[in-house]
C-alpha cells in the first residue's frame, strides 16, 4: 500500500486552556474525490479542536492507495494481512494530558469512495486499547473507522506500562486505558470525519470484544451520548472479579498438589457434552442451555481413558480439582466470590503447567490476569501467581476490587442515561468462553433488569445473546451477524429477536443457528435440518 505524507508546512495553533487547534495545509493537487456518492473528500484541510482537558501534540494525514494491509505485531492480535483494503485517508492524532506525560494516538481511516455515512470505533483486546486490523476491516465495509492505543502497549499481552519510575501505578495511563482514551477516540474520530468529508457521520457505532466489549460498556455507562449503537461482545466487565478469578484454577491445583493432564481435562468436557447435549432435543455436539447442565465430575472417578498412547485412570483428586474449577472461587466460609469456568469450556488456557528438570510440576498462569495481579495489585512485576494459596487469593481479590473497581470495574448497571440518549446495546457471549465466564455477563444483565424495570423494558435498548459452544470472542472461527443487527436496530427500529450465527460443534461440523435473546434458549423442534436454524425455536429455559 503506497502512502504519501501530507506535511504540516504551516500549522496554526490556538491555545485556550488545554485545547489546541491544528490546521492541515491546503494541497491544491489533491483534487476532490466523492464519498457516499455526494460528499467532497479532502484529506488535507480541516481543523481539530482538542478534547476537554487534553492537547493535540501532532496531527498527520496520509493518502493510501488500495491494497493489502499487513497488521503489525504477532498473532493473535497482529501479524496477519487484510486484503483488498480500498484507497483511503489515514489521519493520526496524538493527544496528551497536562502533567501526565502521556502520548495517546488516535488513528482514523476514511475511504475515498463508497463511504456508507457511518463512523465505527474499534476496541482492543487484552492490554491493547485498540485494533488497527479491525479498522482496516471496517474500512473495507465502507465505514470511516478509528481506534486508539491509549498511549500504552499495542500487543495486548504486555502491561509493563503499569508502574511509573517510583514503582506506583501510573494512574494517568490506567485512566487512559480504562475510559478516557475511548471517549477521546469518539470525540476526535467524529471530528476527523467531519473535517475530511465536510459533513458529520449519520451514525456512530462502537464495535469490540473482550477488552473491546468492556470499553463499549464503559461508554454506555460513563459517556452515553458518544455512540448511537454499541456492539460489545464477551465483555471484560466486572474486571477485577473475573481477572483475579481466572487465576482460580491455578490456586486449586497448587493447593491440591494435583495438576491434571490435558487428556484428563478433555475427558471431563467430553463427558459433559455426552450428558447434556440432548437437553435441547438434539444430539449435535452443542450444549444450548448450560444452566441446565449439572454434570458431577465425581462420576468419572475410576474411569480409564486412552490418550496419546497412554492410559489414565481418573482419580478422586483430579475430579475434585475439576469440580472446584467449575464451581468457581469461594472464600473460607464457602461464599462464592465469582463464577467458575463454564462447563464445556476448554481448560487449557487457565490450567497450563510445566514439568521442571527435577520432575516437579508447576502451574503456568494465564498471562493477562497474572500481569494484572503482579503489576497492578501487588506492584511487583516478579510476583509469583503460580503458587497462590486460598487465603492469598481471597486477599488479592478484595484488594483489587477496593483499589481499582472505581477506575476499571465497568460494572455499573445504571444505563438509564444511555437509554435516554436513544442508544442501543447488543452483546453476544460464547457459552463456552474459557477466559471470561459467561455468567458474569448474565449477572450484569440481571442487575440492569432489576434496576431499570425488568426484562421487557430493558430489551427496548439492550439485548444479550448467548452462543452455544463458542469460545472467547469466537476464536474457533464461528461468526455472528451482530453489527448488521445493531445497524438495523439503530437506523430502522428493527430490534433483533435472534442473531444469525455460524457455529462449530465439538465434532467439527459447521452449523447455522439463531442465537436466542436472553433469557430464552434454543430448543430443537424435531423437524427440519439439524444444521439449519429453521428446526429450532427460542423457548424459556
Amino acid at each position: 500500500m503506497k502512502r504519501r505524507l501530507l506535511t504540516l508546512a504551516t500549522v496554526g495553533i490556538t491555545v485556550a486552556g488545554a485545547a489546541a487547534v491544528y490546521a492541515l495545509v491546503d494541497r491544491p493537487d489533491e483534487g476532490a474525490a466523492t464519498a457516499g456518492g455526494a460528499t467532497a473528500f479532502n484529506c488535507s484541510t480541516f481543523q481539530l479542536p482538542a478534547p476537554a482537558d487534553a492537547a493535540v501534540e501532532s496531527l498527520t494525514a496520509v493518502n493510501v492507495q488500495a491494497g493489502t494491509f499487513q497488521v503489525p505485531g504477532s498473532p493473535p492480535l497482529g501479524g496477519f494481512p487484510v486484503a483488498d483494503v480500498p484507497a483511503h485517508c489515514e489521519v493520526t492524532v496524538t493527544l496528551t494530558h497536562p502533567g501526565a506525560n502521556d502520548h495517546a494516538r488516535v488513528q482514523v481511516w476514511l475511504p475515498e469512495a463508497g463511504w456508507n455515512g457511518r463512523f465505527q470505533a474499534v476496541g482492543g483486546a487484552g492490554y491493547a486499547a485498540g485494533s488497527i486490523g479491525g479498522v482496516a476491516t471496517a474500512v473495507k465495509q465502507g465505514y470511516a473507522a478509528a481506534t486508539t492505543d491509549a498511549g500504552v502497549d499495542t500487543s495486548g499481552l504486555n502491561s509493563g506500562w503499569a508502574l511509573n519510575s517510583s514503582g506506583q501505578v501510573d494512574t494517568a495511563l490506567l485512566e487512559n486505558f480504562a475510559s478516557r482514551s475511548v471517549h477521546e477516540l469518539a470525540v476526535v474520530g467524529k471530528q476527523v470525519v467531519a473535517g475530511v468529508y465536510g459533513q458529520a457521520a449519520s451514525y456512530a457505532y462502537w464495535n469490540g470484544c473482550s477488552t473491546g466489549g468492556r470499553q463499549g460498556y464503559m461508554e454506555a455507562q460513563k459517556y452515553p451520548a458518544d455512540f448511537n449503537g454499541i456492539n460489545a461482545d464477551a465483555p471484560a466487565i466486572n474486571w477485577n472479579q473475573f481477572e483475579v478469578a481466572t487465576l482460580w484454577p491455578q490456586v486449586v491445583m497448587n493447593e491440591a498438589h494435583t495438576y491434571p493432564t490435558a487428556c484428563e481435562f478433555n475427558a471431563f468436557n467430553q463427558a459433559v457434552v455426552k450428558d447434556c447435549d440432548t437437553l435441547d432435543g438434539l444430539a449435535d455436539g452443542l450444549i444450548s442451555d448450560p444452566s441446565r447442565c449439572h454434570f458431577d465430575p465425581r462420576r468419572l472417578i475410576g474411569t480409564s481413558i486412552q490418550c496419546e498412547g497412554k492410559e489414565y485412570t481418573i482419580s478422586e483428586a483430579v475430579a475434585e480439582v475439576v469440580r472446584k474449577i467449575w464451581d468457581g472461587p469461594r472464600d473460607a466460609s464457602g461464599r462464592q466470590l465469582w463464577f467458575g469456568l463454564p462447563t464445556g469450556a476448554d481448560f487449557g488456557s487457565l490450567t497450563a503447567s510445566t514439568i521442571g528438570a527435577d520432575g516437579a510440576v508447576t502451574g503456568v498462569p494465564f498471562l493477562v490476569p497474572a500481569q494484572w495481579v503482579a503489576n497492578f495489585v501487588e506492584k511487583q512485576p516478579a510476583f509469583d501467581t503460580a503458587h497462590l494459596t486460598y487465603a492469598q487469593f481471597d486477599q488479592i481479590l478484595q484488594r483489587a476490587r477496593s483499589e481499582f473497581d472505581a477506575t476499571i470495574g465497568t460494572a455499573d448497571p445504571d444505563l438509564s442515561a444511555f437509554r435516554a440518549a436513544g442508544g442501543k446495546l447488543i452483546t453476544w457471549h460464547g457459552a463456552a468462553d474459557q477466559l471470561i465466564p459467561t455468567a458474569g455477563t448474565v449477572d450484569y444483565r440481571n442487575r440492569v433488569d432489576a434496576l431499570l424495570g425488568g426484562t421487557a423494558k430493558v430489551d427496548d435498548f439492550y439485548r444479550v445473546f448467548l452462543a452455544p459452544g463458542v469460545s472467547h470472542c469466537a476464536l474457533t472461527g464461528s461468526t455472528v451477524n451482530d453489527l448488521a443487527a445493531l445497524t438495523a436496530w439503530v437506523e430502522q427500529g428493527q430490534a433483533p429477536d435472534v442473531l444469525r450465527a455460524t457455529l462449530t460443534t465439538t465434532t467439527g461440523q459447521t452449523v447455522s443457528r439463531d442465537l436466542c435473546r436472553f433469557p430464552l434458549v434454543s430448543r430443537y423442534s424435531g423437524d427440519g435440518d439439524p444444521a439449519a436454524p429453521d428446526g429450532f425455536r427460542c423457548v424459556t429455559s
